[in-house]
């Protein structure tokens, strides 16, 4: 029979990583060999670190039940004002920041402060959640992306709504002395003119976007996030998703 001793030393590793989970500082994205929150956070100090803990978990959720190319993650953090920059666009494999930028909300979710979301047709407000970029197509806005919502509830209407990322000028920071603000959108993370087609041509196709915000009824519902179950492949949503991007 096994000593105790040798027992312990065999299962003392296991408490430790247990202890690690519990207190925030160990996740899934660490075993896929992804960077941490923290390693972000140098990166993008200007970043939420409790809001990158979330996005990596959603990513490495994500990624491994519906693929996507590339190894991009968009983080938007609504909680900050939008006369702050708070769009950030990660290269995990590569472990570099290549886009730190200002983003609007929706003009029905707030001024400079988005404090509302919906997932409604014609609500004009933002949604949380995340997204796969999709398909680049020339609208009223030139050349945009199509965001496709990965979050039955919360941002799957994306396609219906036709949220996507354009640029506008009302989004440029030089607007900011006269408002006090960013201008606003109909729900679309609208981005300044000077960046848009580089940032469009950069996340085209099959990275994601997390869309934060502290809101307790999507953080306790979402099955992307740390602590909830990495339930994708069960749900014939996401599933029908995965099988659009798979034909386009």
């Amino acid at each position: 029979m096994p000593s105790i001793a040798l027992l312990w030393g065999k299962l003392r590793p296991l408490f430790a990583g247990a202890a690690l989970y519990a207190l925030g500082g160990w996740s899934a994205a660490h075993a896929a060999g992804l960077p941490s929150a923290e390693e972000l956070h140098r990166l993008a100090p200007a970043t939420d670190i409790k809001a990158l803990r979330l996005a990596l978990n959603a990513y490495q959720c994500a990624s491994s039940q519906l693929g996507g190319k590339g190894e991009l993650l968009t983080v938007i953090d609504y909680s900050k004002p939008s006369r702050d920059k708070r769009l950030w666009v990660f290269d995990l494999k590569q472990r570099k920041l290549l886009f730190e930028e200002w983003v609007a909300h929706g003009k029905n979710s707030g001024a400079d402060l988005a404090t509302a979301f919906s997932n409604r047709p014609n609500s004009y407000q933002s949604s949380l959640g995340l997204y796969q970029t999709g398909q680049i197509y020339s609208g009223k806005h030139g050349r945009s992306l199509r965001l496709q919502g990965l979050e039955p509830g919360f941002n799957d209407n994306s396609e219906e709504r036709a949220i996507v990322v354009h640029a506008a000028a009302y989004a440029d920071p030089k607007v900011v002395p006269g408002l006090g603000r960013l201008g606003r959108s109909q729900g679309c993370p609208a981005v300044r003119p000077a960046v848009a087609q580089k940032l469009i041509d950069t996340l085209q196709k099959g990275s994601y976007v997390f869309a934060y915000y502290p809101q307790q009824q999507w953080l306790s519902n979402s099955q992307f996030l740390a602590g909830a179950s990495c339930t994708v492949a069960k749900n014939p949503g996401i599933n029908r998703y995965a099988q659009n991007l798979a034909k386009r």
